[in-house]
């Protein structure tokens, strides 16, 4: 039995180990995921149970039911050692053998109701803590929908995923387990103290002075030291996660540039000092069982010479001796349970404290009380005097003015990071503005209902996003309520039915993360089906033929084409032969409008625009380089004279 306990004991050590970081996701723009390096507490221990307790109060019946199964356990783990020192004084001394039957069978009732309330016990717990956090998942998941990239950009991927798995986990481990173990054994400490005071006081007083004590004075030697090892144990483990993400992520690059060797050695390097880390914390951590048990066995000891010495002076039964060493074991068990349920409550809870945060956090963008559901939208939008920041001291736009007539083409041009994307986010309001103000059709934008405003709004990215599922899945992604027959024929739009055929299985056919078992430009072409199926009233394309090919470019163009037709369209353009023909080119450089105008009339300024095309498109001595700007230019004339 003491053999068990201590495996127990040692399994609930190494599953108390708190935020063990999993693989890694992608920070936003402030880096790498933050990797935690050290056991944290809650800083508000009784708000966070609060926030607790309002998840469980809903289960009361369940959580009734569980403390009387408790009680009833810990009564009859208290009869069990109460009726055997009866059996030896009243039944085997005496040698009534029909009468120690008796007392047997009914001491084997008792056994045996303890073991099947401890599973129901079990039981409910674990329905009471699924659905538990099953709600803390939920709540914590619809408040990251409704949050602003903003959000997202300042914190790191990862730590936002270790909340959502680990630290949700945490709580569930507690209240499956740890919440029931911890009152059982509060409930068997007052229990078991209260009945040895009352079978023996002497005998009582030796017991409750020297365990807790001991126990007290070793907790505090070895607590600071596995928690040292356990801080550089986790480090570790941090870091060797990190190189297995980065590698798993990266396995392209990695075989493209023959560095299988220089990962193996940097994963054995990492792998090295986990191991060396790991190894010092469960050697300190090793300590606490042998030692627990040392103190608890030593105690018996101390109540077996004292108890032997008062069974001879006869001061005291050999059956009550008997019972009383059994409740002193009893009595050192909780401690040992209590005191190993310690890290894991307090990871618990500095993981609920950090679930709670992210659901208190504030959206950026709520809808504004008075917030107008927008009609079908014209398409005449106007920036005046706007401003951003993504953080205060970098300004990325000032003092912006633009206006885009219902129907025009509005092409964004300049060098990279000028704030040509910046512009697109805050017209879908992905971000609000610090200052000025945008308008569509004459409302101001801040005024609008988000998810009004972004159904009529259609984007697609350079970085096209796929989902897993089938193509029609992703397609039908832009109306949900899209019937077959609408899906394929916005994928006729696109310029996708053609190779959606010759895929395996058609639109039926699964696509891989983030569609990697299709091109850059059937990836794009799909973003445009998707796009179309969604009918936009006003469109945006953010260099959305950056990446392809002269002919895929050809075959998006045509798609984009039937696309724009009779809607405003915003578009990023990085082939500047293909906004020859917009209504209006706006060059951006350091966040300001420094140029607009058409094509013809820019390139005649001789500026900014005129250098910019033609160090892009100045003349190559050779010829196919020529014959394909040429190709290029009589596209877009195509694309011009279409719109």
């Amino acid at each position: 039995m003491a053999e068990a306990n201590q495996n127990q004991n040692e399994t609930n050590r190494e599953q108390a180990m708190p935020d063990l970081p999993p693989i890694l996701g992608r920070g936003g723009p402030g880096g790498a995921a933050r990797i935690p390096t050290k056991i944290e507490r809650a800083k508000d221990r009784r708000g966070t149970l609060r926030r607790l307790w309002d998840y469980v109060k809903h289960q009361k019946g369940a959580l009734i039911a569980t403390a009387l199964i408790v009680v009833i356990s810990a009564i009859l783990t208290l009869l069990g050692p109460y009726l055997m020192g009866l059996a030896i004084d009243l039944y085997i001394l005496p040698g009534d053998l029909p009468g120690l039957a008796r007392i047997s069978l009914v001491m084997l009732v008792a056994y045996a109701l303890t073991s099947l309330l401890t599973w129901w016990q079990t039981y409910i717990m674990a329905g009471v803590s699924q659905r538990t956090v099953r709600d803390i998942r939920n709540d914590l998941f619809e408040q990251m929908q409704t949050l602003s990239l903003r959000f997202f950009d300042q914190r790191a991927h990862g730590d936002l995923m270790s909340r959502l798995t680990n630290d949700v986990e945490n709580i569930n481990m507690v209240l499956s387990e740890s919440a029931t173990q911890l009152v059982s054994g509060l409930l068997s400490l007052v229990s078991v103290a209260g009945l040895m005071l009352w079978i023996n006081p002497r005998l009582a007083l030796i017991t409750l002075l020297s365990t807790p004590l001991l126990m007290t004075l070793f907790m505090r030697w070895i607590g600071k030291r596995t928690r040292t090892g356990f801080r550089e144990q986790q480090s570790s483990l941090g870091k060797l996660n990190g190189i297995i993400e980065e590698t798993v992520a990266g396995q392209r690059v990695v075989k493209a540039y023959s560095r299988e060797q220089v990962a193996m050695a940097e994963f054995d390097v990492a792998n090295g000092a986990l191991r060396r880390a790991a190894t010092q914390a469960q050697i300190f951590a090793g300590f606490t069982g042998p030692i627990m048990n040392f103190i608890s066995n030593l105690g018996l000891a101390l109540v077996a010479g004292v108890g032997g010495w008062m069974v001879i002076q006869g001061m005291a039964t050999v059956g009550t001796i008997a019972s009383f060493i059994n409740y002193s074991r009893q009595f050192g068990r909780p401690l040992n349970d209590i005191a190993n349920l310690y890290n894991t409550i307090q990871a618990a809870l500095a993981g609920a404290e950090r679930v709670f945060e992210i659901i208190d956090e504030g959206s950026e963008m709520i809808d504004a009380p008075d917030a107008q559901v927008l009609p079908q939208i014209r398409g005449e939008v106007i920036f005046d005097d706007v401003s951003f920041a993504y953080d205060e001291n970098t300004p990325v736009l000032k003092h912006v003015h633009l206006q885009a007539k219902p129907g025009q083409i509005i092409a964004l041009v300049g060098p990279t990071g000028a704030g040509k994307t910046t512009i697109v986010n805050l017209l879908t309001r992905f971000y609000d503005i610090d200052s000025g103000q945008i308008t569509i059709d004459g409302h101001d934008i801040r005024q609008l209902k988000k998810d009004e405003l972004r159904s009529q709004l259609g984007i697609v990215l350079q970085d096209t996003y796929l989902f897993s599922g089938s193509v029609m899945d992703n397609i039908r992604y832009g109306r949900l309520d899209a019937t077959d027959e609408e899906v394929i024929a916005a994928a006729k739009l696109a310029n996708a039915d053609q190779f959606i055929h010759r895929l395996p299985q058609g639109y039926a056919t699964p696509l891989s993360e983030r569609g990697s078992n299709l091109s850059q430009g059937q990836r794009q072409l799909l973003a445009i089906a998707r796009a179309i199926l969604a009918n936009p009233s006003i469109l945006i394309l953010d260099e959305a033929t950056s990446s392809v090919d002269t002919r895929t470019e050809q075959h998006i163009q045509e798609a984009m084409l039937r696309l724009m037709t009779g809607r405003t369209s915003f578009v990023i353009a990085h082939r500047l032969s293909t906004i020859r023909n917009a209504d209006q080119i706006l060059v951006i450089d350091h966040g300001e409008i420094i140029e607009r105008g058409t094509h013809e009339a820019l390139l005649a300024q001789q500026g900014f625009y005129q250098h910019l095309y033609t160090s892009q498109f100045r003349a190559n001595a050779k010829r196919p380089l020529l014959d394909e700007l040429q190709a290029t230019d009589e596209q877009a004339a195509a694309f011009g004279a279409a719109v």
